[in-house]
């Protein structure tokens, strides 16, 4: 197993500004389908997500998800995307709506 690189944390406010603006499309720039933010001890973060973000009503192909990963990377080089992904509750008080979530953090330069 690779060792997991060492992360910069980041002001939460600019990792929200990011994560909402790689959470768009083209066509609607004004409409995130970002939801929460959750900040983990080591610097990186997990983001939960609309699934509305992926244009099919089905679930995520890899396909899918894998240009979600392209699009984190082409915003910022110094990000790093975890390899694993998921469909989680999205957690808000009395909303069981199933949201995309990923893990991904900055690397320390």
């Amino acid at each position: 197993m690779k060792e997991l690189p060492k992360f910069k944390l980041q002001r939460e406010e600019d990792v929200v500004h990011f994560i909402t603006q790689v959470l768009v499309h083209s066509n609607k720039p004004e409409k995130t389908y970002f939801r929460r933010l959750i900040e983990y001890e080591d610097g990186h973060y997990g983001a939960f997500f609309s699934l509305g973000y992926f244009v099919s009503t089905e679930m995520p192909t890899k396909s899918q998800w894998n240009s979600l990963k392209k699009k984190l990377k082409r915003h910022d080089k110094h990000v790093f995307v975890f390899k694993n992904h998921s469909i989680n509750s999205c957690d808000a008080p009395n909303d069981m709506t199933p949201c995309g979530y990923f893990e991904f953090g900055f690397f320390a330069r």
